[in-house]
């Protein structure tokens, strides 16, 4: 089954900060998990590259726009290659077959008869490029998020008629499970509910945009143009003649995976655009929450911005990823905390899973010949372990495929929790004092390195490379490849050679 999944297309006013990353680190684990499922995945990002914003950045730093988003998009390609991220598409606003594709939309929507001339008046912020709704008290309207004064705009642009799909996009809103997570959907709801307005789709006297066709002096406004990258994505290299030939290339997305604060765009006004174009709509939209830092929103005048680069460079990619996708919920706001970070890690990963590994190999090494154990499937229903396994198994699957992402971590150290605590229990070194207790103990460490092997396949979309090491100490590097069929309990192959081991993930010693 084709499965598409986008991140935003990030805007390159400013190089990649933790909030995109933790984006992109979140679809690109979802889109881990739908390959090992054995769906066919279109996974794309990239970079929206255009408008007065960007503009006005690259012309303070005293370099073109084309020069500031060769080297901004660059950052971005670099990073998420840093990061490992799985994306198969890369897309930028300001390539050749993204402004042809735009041309493309625009004159779709625009035989239909939802694009018109009018005259746009109002404060407009250059920070969101959005104009804002503003008390008519005040004298000098300013924007909470970018803290800068609003500009007075009055010029003649073009509309897109939103207004018109104000029905269909009142049941499309209202559709169990395309708005996710369902904290989200009052906010849309009441804003729908309000009467959808009409919005501007150009600017004038911006030249660092995609051109109007037919209308000299207008460029796309930033939306018209961003939104239409899921589109060029999915077309690449390829030449199209009818917009109707992406449902074969991918379309229609199976999510959007966005930041709350653009929920309204690919929730109301892009599914409008689609409608009008004669295309099919994504089928869920998910707005997570923002990230803060010690309880405090980051921003660069108090100096906690944390970068992405540098948190890579000091913890790995495991560390991270693990704190982001199994500390916050998915969809709530998160904090960024260094000590709990630190604990969650060390605890987690290093202790509770690392641990488990290690101690087990070793044991079994020690009294098996440098293998995996002979199993002897006594009262095989009994095994607790077993039992847990399918347990899991199943909440691991359910929840991530909601973008439960903590729910499916929380399964995973559960499934190492209960493997300890079968092992203490068993206690096999006391066992061993008696070599009639062979057997028993073959079956037991069998079944805790069942149990790793397990967690070392759920954890390859949360974090492939602790997956692949802990796989490749288990001589199992291969169960990869049927993900799905290898996550039967009994897979482990007994005899097989076990190297001897070295941790998997070392702690975090100080911060």
């Amino acid at each position: 089954m084709n499965y598409t999944i986008t991140t935003p297309l990030y805007y390159v006013n400013d190089k990649a900060h933790l909030g995109s990353t933790y984006t992109t680190i979140a679809s690109d684990a979802f889109a881990r998990y739908q390959r090992l499922e054995g769906n066919n995945v279109t996974f794309i990002t990239g970079v929206d590259e255009h408008g007065q914003k960007i503009q006005r950045t690259a012309y303070g730093l005293g370099i073109s726009p084309r020069d500031h988003c060769d080297m901004i998009s660059q950052q971005y390609k670099q990073l998420w290659d840093k990061w490992g991220i799985s994306n198969d598409r890369f897309v930028r606003t300001t390539s050749n077959q993204h402004k042809e594709l735009v041309h493309v939309f625009f004159n779709r929507v625009n035989n239909s008869g939802d694009i018109y001339l009018g005259q746009q008046q109002g404060w407009y912020c250059v920070g969101c490029e959005e104009y804002k709704e503003t008390d008519p008290g005040i004298k000098d309207p300013f924007c909470s998020l970018h803290k800068n004064n609003l500009e007075w705009r009055d010029e003649v642009n073009l509309f897109f008629k939103l207004s018109k799909f104000q029905k269909e996009i009142e049941i499309l809103i209202d559709t169990p499970g395309f708005i996710q997570p369902t904290s989200r959907k009052n906010e849309i709801c009441n804003f729908v509910s309000q009467g959808l307005k009409d919005f501007s789709i150009s600017r004038i006297d911006v030249p660092w945009g995609i051109p109007v066709p037919g209308y000299q002096g207008h460029t796309f406004y930033v939306w018209f143009d961003a939104l239409v990258g899921y589109l060029s994505a999915l077309v690449g290299d390829k030449c199209i003649s009818e917009l109707e030939e992406l449902h074969d290339l991918g379309w229609p997305a199976s999510v959007h995976i966005i930041g709350k604060d653009i929920l309204r765009f690919h929730a109301v006004y892009w599914p409008a655009m689609l409608i009008s174009a004669g295309l099919k709509l994504p089928k869920r939209v998910f707005g997570h929450g923002f990230l803060t830092r010690e309880g405090q929103k980051m921003g660069k005048s108090l100096g906690n911005v944390l970068d992405p680069n540098q948190l890579l460079d000091e913890f790995g990619t495991d560390a991270i990823r693990w704190y982001l996708l199994k500390d916050i919920q998915f969809g709530n706001d998160g904090d960024f905390q260094n000590k709990r970070f630190h604990d969650l890690v060390n605890n987690d990963l290093a202790n509770t899973i690392g641990n488990l590994l290690n101690r087990t190999i070793s044991m079994s090494r020690k009294w098996f010949s440098d293998k995996v154990p002979p199993f002897s499937p006594i009262e095989k229903m009994s095994n607790s372990l077993e039992l847990c396994a399918l347990k899991k198994i199943s909440l691991f699957r359910k929840s991530i495929d909601q973008l439960e992402f903590h729910i499916a971590s929380q399964a995973i150290l559960d499934l190492a929790i209960n493997a300890n605590g079968y092992l203490n229990e068993k206690a096999p070194w006391k066992l061993m004092k008696d070599i009639n207790n062979l057997e028993v103990v073959a079956n037991d460490l069998y079944s805790v390195l069942e149990t790793c092997r397990i967690i070392g396949l759920l954890l390859n979309p949360i974090l492939p490379e602790l997956s692949n090491r802990i796989l490749v100490q288990l001589s199992c590097e291969d169960d990869l490849n049927s993900w799905s069929d290898n996550l039967n309990w009994g897979m482990l192959i007994s005899g097989k050679n076990l190297p001897i081991p070295t941790p998997v993930i070392h702690k975090i010693e100080s911060y």
